[in-house]
């Protein structure tokens, strides 16, 4: 029977149909028991070749044996002969079943096998007349029966919801969602590649529960160690237990993994998602923006061969070097107020509120905080100002509680954040190393923290001032949102696209 036949009879199956299917394979199931062909004993199936590597190295494979093994995806039965096409980690590939060559028993017991099942082959290669590459099965085992019914290869697993529920499901039927996580993959190997090849970065691993979640502005997950009776919180940042590091001596410090944020989810935030920082002794803010440009790009160049990433039909050219704009000029540039020209808190306050701020919420804030404030509501949410790639330089001293104060301008910092289609992926700056300096913005923070001011700021770390004591070399430090550089290599469209198992709301 055609495909196009087949496509024509396919009808979607009601939730009683369904359940009847169920009940049907666990018949099936029973009457293999019974039989003593339970699929569920075997524990392996020596593999010596998968689908893409056979079609790929046909002429050396022609009229080897083979021993493979996959998930039975499509079924055709023809009387003594049937096709089936099993599915492996590389793709599918056919297979042709003859009762003469499988055996009269053998064959009535493949006959009931269905789509869902995994199945252990051995055959040899051989390419049929209409020129597809196929094995011919002479030894099939059922390695395990799939209880449940497969989306069917038309309709496919389109359900967004369910698709992020039942990854492993989407996995089966999507072939290009596996193609997505095999290039997120690719992309994080080469992320290691640049960092400990190119740079010479050593990967560490810190704590994921701590007592004080420092290190970057958000609202933690918290949790309770009930053998020490603690309150602990997941990390929202590793950036402090790295730099502990390098003041112990470990001069070129990185590690990849997961962050947790107890804040809002949308199609670029997830709460708990993959970072990357990494820091750098005797070095300044020159060595993270070289870092972010290598990762991205050479990410790009392994995923998908070139540096240029389109992007839900944009182009943004990642290669090296990239622009650079700063902050102040920026807010200039939109907004057409000047802040070089004006430097006190009152005057900076006048000219925000004259612009159409509200005037009770910028009245407790300095010229620094308004500067940034009026960068986040103004710039970012221009039509292509931030496509980049673009590193947006001199941030106030007030948003940047980790970075060296400009030796140029004190009231700005040696920082940057580097922009892709107008999404932040990076953030580095030559990193404070001053104790004295570190307490007092702390001790602002915790002010404004106690005073709820600023529910997000940092909390007071007495014993990360204390690393500072002890004495940390000039630094650069760098931290890179993996998730967002996937989704822009890959083209995807929310960040749940790829993350294996994104945080769903329970269904009641």
């Amino acid at each position: 029977m055609s495909e196009d036949k087949n496509k024509e009879m396919m009808e979607v199956l009601s939730e009683e149909e369904l359940s009847e299917q169920r009940q049907i394979r666990r018949q099936k199931l029973k009457d293999l028991q019974e039989a003593g062909r339970n699929p569920f004993v075997h524990e392996s199936w020596d593999i010596d070749a998968y689908s893409r590597s056979v079609k790929d190295n046909f002429d050396e494979m022609d009229g080897k044996d083979v021993s493979m093994a996959g998930r039975i995806m499509a079924k055709r039965v023809m009387g003594k002969a049937s096709f089936i096409d099993i599915q492996d980690i590389e793709g599918r590939i056919q297979c042709h079943v003859k009762r003469d060559v499988l055996g009269q028993d053998e064959y009535k017991w493949f006959k009931t096998y269905d789509l869902g099942d995994i199945i252990g082959i051995k055959g040899k290669v051989f390419r049929t007349q209409r020129g597809e590459i196929t094995i011919e099965v002479h030894e099939m085992v059922l390695l395990s029966k799939s209880l449940q019914v497969l989306p069917d290869k038309w309709s496919g697993l389109q359900d967004t919801d369910l698709r992020y529920r039942q990854r492993y499901v989407d996995l089966i039927v999507n072939p290009d969602v596996k193609e997505m996580f095999r290039k997120r993959a690719v992309i994080i190997k080469e992320i290691k590649r640049v960092l400990e090849e190119d740079f010479g970065y050593l990967e560490v691993d810190t704590p994921i529960l701590t007592t004080i979640a420092g290190g970057a502005n958000a609202r933690p997950f918290e949790t309770h160690h009930n053998t020490l009776d603690l309150d602990m919180k997941l990390r929202i940042s590793n950036e402090l237990f790295l730099k502990r590091l390098v003041v112990g001596g470990l001069d070129r410090v990185y590690e990849m993994g997961k962050m947790f944020r107890n804040e809002g989810m949308d199609k670029n935030h997830n709460p708990e998602f993959t970072s990357m920082e990494c820091y750098m002794a005797y070095s300044d803010v020159e060595i993270p923006i070289a870092v972010t440009e290598a990762v991205v790009s050479q990410a790009a160049m392994a995923a998908n061969g070139s540096m240029e990433i389109e992007y839900q039909g944009k182009k943004f050219d990642v290669t090296p070097p990239w622009r650079r704009i700063d902050m102040t000029d920026a807010v200039a540039e939109i907004t057409g107020v000047n802040f070089h020209e004006i430097n006190e808190d009152e005057a900076a306050r006048e000219a925000a509120i004259a612009y159409g701020m509200d005037k009770d919420e910028v009245k407790d804030w300095t010229r620094g905080k308004i500067i940034a404030e009026m960068f986040e509501e103004y710039c970012e949410d221009v039509p292509g100002f931030l496509d980049g790639p673009v590193h947006v330089m001199g941030h106030p001293v007030e948003i940047s509680p980790l970075a060296k104060r400009d030796p140029k301008d004190p009231r700005i910092t040696r920082r940057f954040e580097s922009y892709i289609n107008g999404w932040e992926v990076a953030n580095g700056f030559s990193e404070l190393n001053d104790p004295i300096d570190q307490y007092e913005r702390f001790a602002e923070q915790q002010a404004e923290l106690d005073a709820g001011i600023d529910d997000e700021a940092h909390p007071m770390d007495l014993d990360f001032v204390n690393a500072l004591e002890v004495g940390l070399p000039p630094t650069g430090g760098l931290g890179v949102g993996i998730d967002r550089v996937i989704m822009l290599v890959t083209n995807a469209s929310t960040i749940r696209d790829i993350i294996l198992f994104p945080t769903m709301k329970p269904l009641d």
